[in-house]
């Protein structure tokens, strides 16, 4: 609430826009700058129950999870409901934007796809973490030159959504809004929170997590690929109209 606060009155600048917490509540112009949190979860009740839907249409389309399944979901995620009803966060937004933008793929709506895309990240950077699949499924669907033009569609929405940053000052903006050697306070950590602090904020121990995830990438994008005849057939299926995503099948 500090940072929005902070934009609120009129700072611009992302040297200055700063809290004591990490997340940033979007929604404080709607509930009274923060004050009206009944407001803020019934808010955060319909995120909730959008995302629901967005997922449990891509679950629909894939016809892999039976019906009580997905009824099973809504009653177990506990973490989900803490993070929607509790704790207010961010996350709901970028993930409401991100499973909209799945959901635009799908249907054969790149532009669209990559708008939502964009906007999920601007919202909260580790949505960055959905990119490599994207344009992987973008190369294999639609090629080379398509692929280029849609990931200029997110360059452009970036650009766009940061204008007002980026023309008061333009360095603290990108120095800033794309901090990736950022520091995590080991207090707001849950998914770590079973290592000691001092590993947690070891540089090293950062290093070594994103050499991992780079690894796991690049092992199934040389298994996708050999599985799609490898790397001269995987790129020329979205520019020879070998593969098209077609939900004319799909159930209704």
């Amino acid at each position: 609430m500090q940072e929005v606060n902070s934009f609120l009155n009129g700072t611009l600048d992302y040297d200055k826009i700063e809290g004591q917490t990490g997340p940033c509540v979007y929604d404080e112009i709607l509930t009274k700058h923060g004050t009206d949190i009944r407001l803020a979860q019934y808010i955060f009740v319909a995120l909730y129950l959008s995302t629901l839907v967005l997922v449990f249409n891509l679950y629909r389309l894939s016809r892999r999870v039976p019906p009580y399944a997905i009824l099973l979901m809504c009653c177990i995620s506990y973490r989900i409901h803490s993070i929607y009803m509790l704790r207010l966060f961010n996350d709901p937004f970028a993930m409401l934007m991100l499973y909209a933008s799945i959901n635009a793929f799908v249907y054969g709506r790149y532009s669209l796809s990559s708008v939502l895309l964009s906007i999920a990240v601007s919202i909260k950077m580790n949505i960055l973490l959905f990119v490599p699949g994207f344009i992987t499924i973008l190369l294999e669907y639609r090629g080379i030159i398509e692929t280029t033009g849609h990931l200029a569609e997110c360059g452009i929405v970036q650009l766009l959504l940061g204008a007002p940053f980026i023309f008061h000052n333009s360095g603290a903006y990108f120095a800033s809004a794309f901090n990736f050697g950022r520091q995590f306070m080991y207090k707001w950590t849950v998914n770590w929170r079973l290592i000691p602090e001092h590993l947690f904020l070891d540089h090293r121990f950062h290093m070594l997590l994103l050499a991992l995830h780079g690894s796991f990438l690049l092992c199934f994008l040389i298994k996708y690929v050999k599985a799609k005849g490898g790397i001269r057939r995987f790129l020329k299926l979205g520019s020879s109209g070998d593969v098209i995503l077609d939900t004319s099948s799909r159930p209704k």
